[in-house]
C-alpha cells in the first residue's frame, strides 16, 4: 500500500494558472510562488466582491481518537467529487502547523487519494505565512521589552505583561521562562512565556481581518500588558502596528493550490481549534464563495470545538451563513469510544458500536441546535462490516440526519460521489436557518456556561479566583459583548481527555481567562490544555528525512 507522501509525489499537478482558470481567475491576479502555488491578489477580491455567493458546506467530525476520523481527507474528497460531477467547486482550508507535523498528528493535507498538493510544501514552509505571523508576534514582544528598558514611558507593569512570544514548533520547555538575565543592558528580568504560533493572537487577527485596514485596526487594539494603574497597553500604544502590518502584507493574501484531481483549494491561516478559533481565514472563505458555486470548508478537531467556534465566532463576525454541515465519523472511532482497544478495532463489534455511538449522537444534537442541515458520513475502512455500517445509517436517519458512505481515501473523488449527491440533495430540500447559540449581549460567564452545558453536556462551570477576577476586568473594559473562545482538550466532550463517549455529571474547570481584543473574542482556558504543546516520546520528526536527490520521506 502506498503512503500518502508517495501518492502525493507521484501526482501529476497542473500549473497553478490552469487551476485558477477553473474559477475564472486570470493570471494577472496570481502572485506565483513557483509553478504550483500562488497568492491571490487584492485586486481579484475587489473584482469579485459583487458576485453572488455560492453554497457554504462545513465539514466537521466527532472527537478525534487514535483510530482516526479523516475530516480533512473527507473535505478534500468531497471537493474532488463535486469536480467529477461537473460542479464549480472550491476548497477553503487551513494551513498546517509545523508543531504537529513533527510531533504526533502529522500534516494536514488530507490522505490517500484525497489530498491537496504539493503536499510537502504545504506541510513545511508553504508560502511563509506562519513565519510572517511568528515574526510579527515576536516584533511586538521585542518592542514591549525595549519600551520597558528605555524608560517605560507608558508605565507598563512588568508583572502584568500578557503578550507572549511564539514559535511554530512543539517545545514544552518554553512554556514558562525567565528573560532579561545578565547585565542591566540586557533588559528587565521578568517571567515570560511562549505559545505555539497557531495560538498567537496575530494568527487569529489575520484570519478574521477583512482587508489591510481591518488588519491594522485589529493589530492596534491587541492588549500586550497593563500599566501600574491597571489600564491596558496596546500595540498602538507601543507604535508597533505599522511595522507588524508590513511583515504581514503578503501573508494577508490567500494561497491557491490544488487537489490530486485539480480541484482548486484556497488554503490560508491555521489556528488550532483546541486552543484558538480553529478556522481558515475569513478572506479565503469569502473569496471562495465569490468564485465557486460550492465551497467546502472545515473547522479543526471535533464539532464541540471547531464547529462551535466556526458558528459562534467566525460566522458571527464575518456574516457567514453555512448551508449544510457534513459530520465525519468512522466505525473504528465509534468502537473506540465504546471501550474497544486500538488493536482490536478491526473486529466486528456491534455492541461496542452501540456504546460508543453516543459520541456521534451528541455531536448531531449540537449541530442541529444551530439550525443547519446535517449530513453524517462514515469514512469507510475495509474492516467495517455491513452490520456495523447499517447500524450507524439507521441511527442517523432516526435522528433526522442524511447519511452517506465515503470512500475518498481509497478512490478520491469517485469515492465521494455518494456523499456529494447526498449533500446536493440536502441543499435542495432543506433550508438552513443558521443562528449562533448565544446572543452578543449575554454576560461572558453565561456565554461560557451556555457552551459548557449545551455543547459539552456539563452540569456547570467553575472558575479559578484569577479567572473570575479577569472576567470581571474584561467586562469592565467594555469587552463583555465579545464571543468566547474555549480552549479545551479535543479528545473528550468534557475538559478531561480520558472521558470518552458522552460524559455526564461533570463540571468544566476554567483556570485562566484573557481577552484577545484584536481578534474580538475572550479565551477561556479549561482543564489541563496547553497553548504550547510538547513532543511525545517518539516524535514524527524521527521518521522524516530527505535523500540525496532532494526527495522528502516520512511526512504523513
Amino acid at each position: 500500500m502506498k503512503t500518502d507522501i508517495q501518492i502525493a509525489q507521484e501526482a501529476s499537478m497542473l500549473p497553478i494558472y490552469e487551476v485558477a482558470e477553473q474559477l475564472g481567475i486570470a493570471q494577472e491576479d496570481l502572485e506565483l510562488y513557483g509553478k504550483y502555488k500562488a497568492k491571490l491578489s487584492d485586486g481579484l477580491m475587489q473584482k469579485v466582491k459583487d458576485n453572488q455567493d455560492g453554497k457554504l458546506i462545513l465539514v466537521t467530525a466527532i472527537n478525534p481518537t487514535p483510530a482516526g476520523e479523516g475530516k480533512t481527507t473527507t473535505s478534500v474528497g468531497l471537493g474532488e467529487a463535486f469536480g467529477k460531477m461537473g460542479k464549480k467547486a472550491a476548497l477553503a482550508l487551513r494551513e498546517p502547523s509545523l508543531g504537529p507535523c513533527f510531533g504526533i498528528k502529522g500534516g494536514a493535507a488530507g490522505g490517500g487519494y484525497a489530498q491537496v498538493v504539493p503536499m510537502e510544501d504545504l506541510n513545511l514552509h508553504f508560502t511563509g505565512d506562519f513565519h510572517a505571523i511568528t515574526s510579527a508576534n515576536n516584533l511586538l514582544a521585542a518592542l514591549l521589552d525595549n519600551h520597558i528598558q528605555q524608560g517605560n514611558e507608558l508605565q507598563v507593569d512588568p508583572r502584568q505583561v500578557v503578550w507572549k512570544r511564539c514559535l511554530d514548533m512543539n517545545d514544552r520547555v518554553l512554556r514558562n521562562i525567565v528573560v532579561g538575565l545578565g547585565s542591566k543592558m540586557d533588559g528587565m528580568v521578568r517571567e515570560d512565556h511562549f505559545v505555539i504560533t497557531v495560538a498567537s493572537e496575530v494568527m487569529a487577527v489575520l484570519c478574521l481581518a477583512d482587508d489591510m485596514a481591518d488588519l491594522k485596526r485589529r493589530l492596534g487594539r491587541m492588549i500586550v500588558a497593563y500599566n501600574y494603574e491597571g489600564k491596558p497597553v496596546t500595540a498602538d500604544d507601543l507604535q508597533a502596528t505599522g511595522a507588524m502590518a508590513a511583515l504581514l502584507k503578503d501573508a494577508l493574501k490567500p494561497n491557491l493550490i490544488q487537489t490530486l484531481e485539480h480541484t482548486p483549494a484556497i488554503v490560508h491561516g491555521g489556528p488550532f481549534a483546541n486552543i484558538a478559533h480553529g478556522c481558515n481565514s475569513v478572506r479565503a472563505t469569502k473569496t471562495a464563495l465569490k468564485l465557486a458555486d460550492y465551497v467546502v470548508t472545515e473547522a479543526g478537531f471535533g464539532a464541540d470545538l471547531g464547529a462551535e467556534k466556526f458558528f459562534d465566532i467566525k460566522c458571527r463576525m464575518a456574516g457567514l451563513k453555512p448551508d449544510a454541515v457534513v459530520l465525519v465519523a468512522t466505525v473504528r472511532a465509534l468502537k473506540y469510544n465504546g471501550g474497544v482497544q486500538k488493536a482490536e478495532l478491526s473486529s466486528e463489534n456491534v455492541e461496542a458500536l452501540k456504546r460508543g455511538i453516543v459520541n456521534l449522537e451528541k455531536h448531531i444534537e449540537n449541530l442541529q441546535k444551530y439550525g443547519v442541515p446535517v449530513v453524517v458520513t462514515l469514512n469507510s475502512f475495509t474492516t467495517d462490516t455491513q452490520a456495523e455500517t447499517d447500524f450507524v445509517k439507521q441511527f442517523c436517519q432516526e435522528r433526522g440526519c442524511e447519511f452517506a458512505l465515503s470512500e475518498v481515501w481509497e478512490k478520491g473523488g469517485e469515492g465521494g460521489i455518494a456523499l456529494a449527491e447526498k449533500v446536493l440533495e440536502t441543499l435542495e430540500r432543506k433550508q438552513s436557518d443558521f443562528k449562533p447559540i448565544y446572543a452578543d449581549d449575554m454576560p461572558l460567564a453565561q456565554k461560557i456556561e451556555t457552551v459548557a452545558k449545551e455543547i459539552y453536556g456539563a452540569d456547570g462551570v467553575s472558575y479559578s479566583p484569577a479567572a473570575a477576577r479577569e472576567l470581571r476586568r474584561i467586562e469592565e473594559l467594555g469587552m463583555g459583548k465579545f464571543p468566547v473562545c474555549m480552549a479545551k482538550t479535543q479528545y473528550s466532550l468534557s475538559d478531561d481527555q480520558t472521558k470518552l463517549g458522552r460524559p455526564s455529571g461533570f463540571t468544566v474547570n476554567v483556570r485562566e481567562v484573557y481577552a484577545s481584543a484584536g481578534a474580538g473574542f475572550v479565551v477561556a482556558v479549561t482543564g489541563a490544555i496547553m497553548t504550547m504543546p510538547g513532543l511525545g516520546k517518539t516524535p514524527a520528526a524521527y521518521g522524516i528525512d530527505v535523500d540525496d536527490d532532494g526527495a522528502i520521506t516520512g511526512l504523513f
